[in-house]
């Protein structure tokens, strides 16, 4: 039996670096910079570079997006 037999599944992200958290979004990483130094967005700061969450993406777009009806 070899590896190919019986793989391993993947775990899902569950943090995204800068870039990749920016490319989620479909937005710039200045953008997403801005986001985050105005507070809409809370990187987790527990490594020397900030990762994203991927439920707080999920906060954020919640959050900031138009009540159903509204346009």
């Amino acid at each position: 039996m070899n590896a190919q037999d019986n793989p391993t599944p993947a775990l899902p992200k569950l943090a995204l670096s800068r870039l990749e958290a920016a490319q989620a979004l479909g937005i710039s990483a200045p953008t997403l910079d801005r986001l985050t130094s105005r507070g809409l967005l809370r990187p987790s700061r527990a490594t020397r570079r900030p990762l994203y969450a991927v439920t707080e993406l999920q906060r954020f777009l919640r959050d900031t997006s138009a009540p159903e009806g509204c346009s």
